[in-house]
């Protein structure tokens, strides 16, 4: 039997935020009732920002509510989308009177709920504005589907548009960078083991020894294919290089790195798979302007690791060093 160490497994998520809150009384507040994580102190005169998605991902959304990204963050159930009547909640929450963008990573449901929710707001005199992001290598060129799914490029989107909107910038503007991001940042996954529901006995998948599932996303699903399992270089090098032949990076290109565990990865590893990441771009004459390793976006206990490259230029590093201040995130 797979164990968790959770009370009921119906009630993990709930009580999960209540931890959040309880945990960063000075950053965030759970609104139970409202089924939202809004700021404690809720921000005056800027543009709002608010995503959200399943539970199952944390930190994401609601550990990166807080000053310089998120004024609210709506979390369904597990891998669930959030009702449309939540991200209505969450919008309105994170109104200051300068309108709202709302981040969506790309999987069906949330499209759908956060479109409604935008209509809503709408008859409330929220303006709103959407940003797509669908950064998943993987599912690239899936002419019949919903397209890329939306993965760990979201937090790179959420910290610099959030400071976009710390700054002063109009909704437009932030909406026009968040897309801008989102078009140019790709991502691509691996797991050596699969992540498994609280009260399940078996995980999402069951790998064959000595195999690695190259491709995966972030709600357990299955890749686009098998590799024999490898050292950290080995593996790593099937991330970074068709992430930098996807964004034709050469000598010159500046790119900000995302190593992101996704949920059973322990920091050691991570830090290993950040210097390849390093190493190999350097080889390649590509510079990493700025990186990040640690689990961010994660797939309840995935054993797996998940690289994002979003090519920059001198204009945004200042948003990305803007200061940020999120139970998850915080320089």
């Amino acid at each position: 039997m797979h164990r968790h160490i959770v009370n009921r497994p119906e009630s993990a998520a709930e009580e999960a935020l209540e931890g959040l809150a309880l945990t960063h009384p000075q950053l965030v507040a759970h609104d139970r009732e409202l089924g939202i994580v809004t700021r404690a102190e809720p921000a005056r005169d800027k543009v709002g920002l608010v995503s959200g998605g399943g539970s199952g991902h944390e930190p994401l959304h609601a550990g990166f509510v807080g000053h310089g990204m998120l004024d609210a963050a709506v979390p369904g159930a597990l891998f669930a989308s959030p009702t449309a009547l939540q991200v209505l909640n969450g919008t309105v929450a994170a109104d200051s009177g300068r309108g709202v963008v709302q981040i969506v990573k790309n999987y069906t449901g949330d499209v759908l709920n956060f479109q409604i929710a935008g209509e809503l707001a709408g008859d409330d005199a929220v303006k709103t504005e959407v940003i797509l992001v669908d950064d998943d290598l993987a599912t690239d060129g899936d002419g019949d589907g919903p397209g890329r799914r939306g993965t760990a490029a979201v937090l790179a989107v959420e910290k610099i548009c959030g400071a976009a909107a710390e700054a002063g910038a109009e909704l437009g503007e932030v909406a026009a960078l968040g897309r801008r991001l989102a078009s140019r940042a790709r991502t691509l996954s691996l797991a050596v083991r699969a992540g498994t529901h609280p009260g399940a006995d078996e995980p999402a998948f069951v790998l064959p020894e000595g195999e690695v599932e190259l491709g995966v996303g972030i709600h357990g699903e299955r890749g686009t294919g098998r590799i024999a399992f490898a050292d950290a270089d080995q593996l790593i090098a099937e991330l970074v290089d068709p992430l930098a032949a996807a964004l034709e990076l050469g000598r010159g290109s500046s790119v900000i790195a995302i190593v992101n565990g996704l949920g059973g990865a322990c920091p050691l590893e991570l830090s290993v798979c950040a210097r390849t990441v390093h190493r190999r771009l350097a080889g390649q004459g590509v510079t990493i302007a700025r990186s990040l390793a640690g689990s961010y976006v994660t797939s309840l206990d995935m054993h797996g690791v998940s690289v994002t490259l979003l090519p920059v230029d001198a204009g945004l590093l200042p948003l990305w060093d803007a200061s940020v201040r999120t139970p998850a995130l915080t320089w």
